[in-house]
């Protein structure tokens, strides 16, 4: 399946890219499955996402499709079918913090 994926700046910057990538991604369509092949496609933001050990989300990360925030979704739980099927982007946005 092919799934398209918005990136923040700075990751844009990082992998030399477009605002929008398109990754052939298995079905099973999941977040883990989704950023495994962004990082297998672009190595350069390994680390950036998730962290290394863990694989947990970077803090001032968030991840949203289909006007759903997805970031406390757990990793293997499909993404909605709109993404899967790429109709709607999978958006990896840099969160904003502050006072």
């Amino acid at each position: 399946m092919m799934i398209r994926v918005e990136l923040p700046n700075h990751l844009r910057t990082l992998a030399h890219v477009g605002r929008e990538v398109t990754l052939e991604v298995a079905a099973p369509v999941t977040l883990r499955s989704v950023l495994d092949a962004l990082e297998a496609r672009y190595p350069m933001l390994r680390g950036t996402i998730r962290d290394h050990v863990t694989q947990q989300r970077r803090p001032f990360l968030r991840f949203f499709a289909c006007e759903e925030d997805l970031s406390h979704e757990p990793p293997d739980a499909p993404l909605p079918d709109a993404v899967a099927s790429g109709a709607e982007p999978f958006f990896i946005v840099g969160a904003i913090a502050g006072g």
